[in-house]
């Protein structure tokens, strides 16, 4: 039996990590509009920059990709082993979104497929960092600014809450691994170059542009 779970563990980890890894940004804007994003906006291949390049339509499609890659493993995982094992998996996709293998190492910078993590596991705290982290891009304009004190608060809010010991130390971890995935974007904020995004509605789509420094 304990064989079983460890490879039924192990598969999972691995399918996880190989779904984050999928660059959903690269995939729907080579094959749906002929336009490899990472030579457009900040080059990333995240939601904030096809949303940038490609318009509404095409950063939605994979904004829910991006969540969905995350959910599905996190919330399967925490429904079939203990928290412990589950943190693992649910951590999978989100590495492999950060460092994709298909993209030799390379990828987004983890946010949509990191609160879908969140939502799945502890979806009091994903409502409360949701909610901040809408708040400060409306007001800023600055989505890594919202997606730093987010990924802050994920961990903050989960000893607040007293969650499980597994989710604090995941928490903690994550947003390490986010905040260094941003330290580009911590640089220019700090410099005073940080790109502010434009916000989806009244632009439901724009030719790609040059590469731009952002998100």
């Amino acid at each position: 039996m304990i064989v079983v779970q460890v490879i039924g563990f192990v598969i999972l980890f691995v399918v996880a990590y190989l779904l984050g890894s999928i660059p959903f940004g690269l995939v729907v804007g080579s094959l749906f509009y002929g336009v490899d994003v990472r030579q457009h906006g900040s080059g990333n291949v995240g939601t904030t920059n096809v949303f940038r390049v490609l318009g509404k339509k095409a950063g939605v499609a994979v904004l829910t990709c991006d969540m969905l890659k995350g959910y599905v493993p996190a919330a399967v995982a925490a429904a079939l082993f203990d928290p412990w094992f589950a943190i693992f998996i649910a951590a999978a996709p989100v590495v492999g979104h950060i460092y994709s293998i298909f993209l030799k190492g390379k990828g987004g910078k983890g946010i949509a497929t990191g609160a879908a993590v969140v939502l799945a596991l502890v979806p009091v705290v994903f409502a409360i960092v949701f909610t901040v982290w809408i708040v400060l891009v409306l007001t800023t304009r600055y989505v890594s600014v919202g997606s730093l004190t987010a990924s802050f608060l994920v961990p903050v809010l989960a000893f607040a809450f007293d969650e499980p010991v597994p989710y604090k130390i995941a928490g903690v971890l994550v947003a390490v691994i986010v905040w260094w995935a941003h330290r580009g974007n911590i640089r220019r904020l700090l410099a005073g170059e940080e790109h502010r995004v434009r916000l989806p509605w009244g632009n439901g789509g724009r030719a790609p542009s040059g590469r731009q420094e952002g998100a």
